[in-house]
């Protein structure tokens, strides 16, 4: 007489053979394919996030490397040392490795970033890094410009880019934004070929007074504005408005004034 298995099916059996209309059912094949979505959208994320990080460290570069082409020459020659900056004093700061340091990520914590108080926070950053890397360039060992990060609330998004300065640290040689989410056609204007050029030469102040900025509308040449201003953005006013108040901030006394200052006195 044949053996007869009479052992109960397993679990995965049972499962399967209950009828698909059973509440129990659908709520486990429900969560499992849930669990299996996260695991697998988790995994891409972590395992795309070196990726990720090439392909924006590849497009900052990109951007520097086009405030190079501003220059005499192209920048042939120029050597770009990044730096980091103590923001309060302007000094450089020694023993940080400057390629490895995250100034975005510093603004989020506690001890490495400072709040910015409402009535001088007019790039509506809420809160700023203690240090900044900036981007010396130098030909034969003397500084022709320094490149510095400046980031600002425009109309939909925050915006972060490049400006370029001459080593007098007053005469712009560009500027360029390399993230935003301003709205295409209007603010994402600020990415347009012409409007960039539109920087190059201008002054960020008089002496005195920090002019730099977006006018009100077309700046006419020879006008008094027109050392300092560049053409309003049509139907942007709001990303114009937030281009002038990052500009205002990063170069002025809460931002990178201090070390601007002293790279004037030091010539780099």
């Amino acid at each position: 007489m044949p053996d007869i298995d009479n052992r109960r099916p397993g679990w995965w059996t049972r499962f399967l053979e209950m009828p698909n209309d059973r509440p129990a059912k659908t709520l486990i094949l429900t969560l499992t394919v849930a669990f299996m979505g996260a695991v697998l959208v988790t995994a891409s994320a972590v395992l795309l996030r070196p990726l990720q990080i090439a392909n924006k460290e590849l497009d900052r570069s990109l951007h520097i490397e086009d405030l190079l082409r501003k220059l005499p020459r192209g920048g042939a020659g120029i050597v770009i040392e990044p730096r980091v900056v103590d923001l309060a004093t302007g000094e450089y700061v020694p023993g940080i490795d400057a390629s490895r340091f995250d100034q975005r990520q510093a603004a989020m914590e506690p001890t490495e970033s400072v709040e910015v108080p409402a009535g001088t926070d007019i790039a509506n950053l809420s809160r700023r890094a203690r240090k900044a890397v900036v981007y010396v360039g130098s030909r034969y060992g003397k500084a022709e410009l320094v490149i510095l990060p400046v980031r600002g609330q425009g109309y939909g998004s925050m915006m972060y880019g490049y400006m370029g300065l001459a080593a007098d640290a007053n005469t712009v040689i560009g500027l360029s934004f390399y993230e935003h989410t301003e709205t295409p056609g209007l603010g994402a204007l600020i990415d347009t070929a012409d409007w960039k050029a539109q920087w190059q030469g201008k002054l960020v102040s008089d002496g005195a007074v920090i002019r730099i900025g977006v006018g009100r509308g077309r700046i006419e040449p020879g006008s008094n504005e027109a050392a300092y201003q560049v053409d309003a953005l049509t139907g942007a006013t709001w990303t114009g408005a937030g281009v002038n108040n990052l500009l205002h901030y990063w170069l002025g006394p809460d931002g990178f004034g201090p070390y601007l200052a002293k790279f004037r006195e030091r010539g780099r």
